[in-house]
């Protein structure tokens, strides 16, 4: 089973979340900051553009053998729709088309997350907001793994297979932990995407579908461009609880990887997130950061010091301590 870690709870801090305190000294030095505000306009148009190369994959990937589609899947289905999925995360902030425009963004969300397979777009934006401003509550924050979950997997093997599972962790951790009556946006997101998954077995087969699905789990899991779900958390370095990595998978993740600057300044799209750093260096130089996803992943599952419950919490207001 491997080496146990070495943590038996989890990093209870009694401040508040740090990033509105940053965020306001940030801008009393560098007001300048404020003028990135606002929606990137390509941003569609990239979205969109990854939607298409997906539809058209499906039409593609129909005769391939099982064999070749995992292949596909992996290596290039599913980076697509994790990107898919950090465009759903830009679009939570309403980074597409502003906060003026709410119903845009809505629908370019439903439109993003027609390749995933599941619909998530609305019930993604209802939790992660909530990451945001209550980022470490021990009930609110659905982020953070269940004390089950640390208990469970708190082994090598252990570990590995968590990260195995994470995409599984992500859809239903908030449903047991924190859950919320559905909307009537997220009804139409569902009707909108079985609509979708039907046509797409329709007209070209049960195996495009696959593809889909499959890429969006496999990418979610032991996938070097799922190791922000990690990174950007996780306490690899003790009293700091967001880390930033400037590598060159932000290329194709919307810039996700800035991860203090976003949390810093979540109205700033992911094209604008490098601009904050240029602006600001010295309040994320001097932090700790990570060079690799794919390292974050492998320091995970073997560091005896890191796993589920190097995770940073917070009591939530009201409760017993």
């Amino acid at each position: 089973m491997g080496q146990k870690v070495s943590r038996t709870d989890f990093e209870w801090v009694y401040t508040e979340e740090p990033h509105a305190s940053r965020r306001k000294i940030i801008l009393e030095k560098y007001p300048q900051i404020k003028k990135l505000f606002g929606y990137d306009p390509n941003f569609k148009w990239v979205a969109g553009t990854m939607v298409l190369i997906q539809i058209l994959m499906c039409v593609l990937v129909k005769h391939l053998s099982w064999t070749y589609l995992l292949v596909a899947a992996y290596c290039f289905g599913g980076v697509i729709n994790h990107s898919l999925m950090l465009a759903v995360h830009e679009i939570s902030h309403n980074l597409a088309f502003g906060h003026s425009r709410p119903m845009h963004n809505r629908i370019l969300g439903f439109i993003c997350n027609l390749p995933i397979g599941l619909p998530m777009s609305i019930s993604f934006r209802k939790y992660h907001l909530e990451h945001h401003r209550y980022q470490g509550d021990e009930v609110i924050d659905t982020d953070i793994p269940t004390l089950l979950e640390a208990r469970l997997f708190d082994t090598t093997f252990g570990k590995f297979i968590w990260v195995c599972l994470q995409p599984f962790f992500y859809i239903f951790r908030p449903l047991v932990i924190n859950p919320k009556p559905p909307t009537r946006l997220e009804i139409i997101n569902t009707i909108i995407q079985l609509a979708f998954n039907a046509a797409i077995v329709y007209f070209t087969s049960w195996k495009s579908m696959a593809y889909l699905v499959l890429g969006s789990i496999l990418a979610m899991g032991l996938h070097p461009v799922a190791g922000h779900f990690i990174s950007e958390h996780y306490m690899f370095a003790k009293g700091f609880e967001t880390y930033s990595y400037y590598g060159p998978l932000n290329w194709i993740t919307f810039n996700v990887g800035y991860h203090n600057e976003h949390h810093d300044f979540p109205a700033v799209p992911g094209s604008r997130l490098p601009e904050v750093k240029r602006i600001a260096p010295e309040f994320y130089d001097t932090m700790p950061q990570h060079t690799s996803w794919t390292r974050v992943l492998y320091d995970f599952i073997m560091d005896p010091a890191v796993g589920p419950y190097a995770r940073v919490k917070r009591r939530q207001r009201g409760l017993a301590s």
